[in-house]
């Protein structure tokens, strides 16, 4: 009975191992695996995305990665909903990572802690085991805000908006309770009001035009248009229609699209809600 040797490069390679592939100066580490390597750019690039970073941050900051670690022609593909990784082994071997993105916001403080742990792994290339802690730390590392806390956030906002427009201090009070009102809406009016980013806008922005009209009524404010236009600035998407303009620039094209479209269906809803609720206010 004859049993069959396998040549240890060729076993290695099977395993999406490359022998030969090492980060200069670490070729003591042994073999570089490719799993791992995948797993950890796509993860730092799901969070990147989760951010709110721009397409070409997110493809550079991967690709630069990847670099870093020997990799001499690695694919990085990332659009609003996904992101794609791809590498070559020396053997021939494609490997390929893709990771879908959910539907997220804005997270200034969880960008730049991705931004520099992607700076500190291009400077000094850890083991793939101490890069995949750092990353999955993360989680644990970046402030989370409480319900009570974002639920404030939603009231002040256009309680400093309403003064812009021409609101005096009760409009400025009014705009409060009804950013409070919105901001409930979003947190916890999920299962009510679905999870759907188009109905959910038109009926905060629905509900914060009638509570506006409803306020000026009964005497608490004075101009409904101050304060309905100071609640409605929380829901506007001022940052994505501006990294919209980013990536169209930086020739990211369906990703630059894709966020416009989202932007223009986003004031859309708002209008429609706004005048839906001001409409019901009119007919009660």
């Amino acid at each position: 009975m004859e049993i069959a040797c396998i040549p240890p490069e060729k076993a290695v390679s099977w395993l999406g191992l490359a022998p030969d592939v090492r980060p200069a100066g670490k070729e003591d580490r042994g073999p570089l695996d490719y799993d791992k390597l995948l797993t950890l750019t796509g993860e730092l690039g799901y969070r990147l995305m989760m951010s709110g970073a721009e397409i070409y941050r997110v493809e550079e900051s991967i690709y630069r990665l990847l670099r870093a670690y020997g990799l001499e022609d690695p694919q990085v593909f990332a659009i609003p909903n996904a992101l794609i990784v791809s590498v070559t082994t020396p053997q021939g071997h494609p490997i390929t990572r893709m990771r879908r993105i959910p539907s997220h916001g804005t997270d200034i403080e969880l960008l730049e802690r991705c931004n520099s742990l992607c700076r500190q792994f291009c400077a000094h290339q850890p083991t793939l085991e101490q890069a995949q802690e750092q990353v999955d730390s993360l989680s644990h590392t970046v402030r989370a805000y409480r319900p009570v806390q974002t639920l404030l956030g939603y009231g002040i906002a256009p309680a400093f908006f309403t003064p812009l427009f021409g609101g005096g201090v009760q409009d400025a009070l009014c705009a409060f309770l009804c950013g409070l009102a919105v901001g409930a809406c979003l947190l916890f009016g999920g299962k009510l009001i679905g999870a759907n980013n188009f109905f959910r806008t038109v009926i905060c922005s629905a509900v914060a035009s009638l509570l506006s009209l409803v306020l000026v009524r009964i005497g608490l404010g004075q101009d409904v248009d101050n304060i309905t236009i100071g609640v409605l600035m929380v829901l506007v998407p001022g940052v994505a229609l501006t990294n919209a303009m980013r990536e169209i620039m930086a020739g990211d094209i369906i990703s630059g699209l894709s966020r416009t479209a989202e932007a223009i269906l986003t004031a859309t809803a708002i209008a429609l809600g706004a005048a839906a609720g001001l409409g019901i206010g009119q007919i009660l």
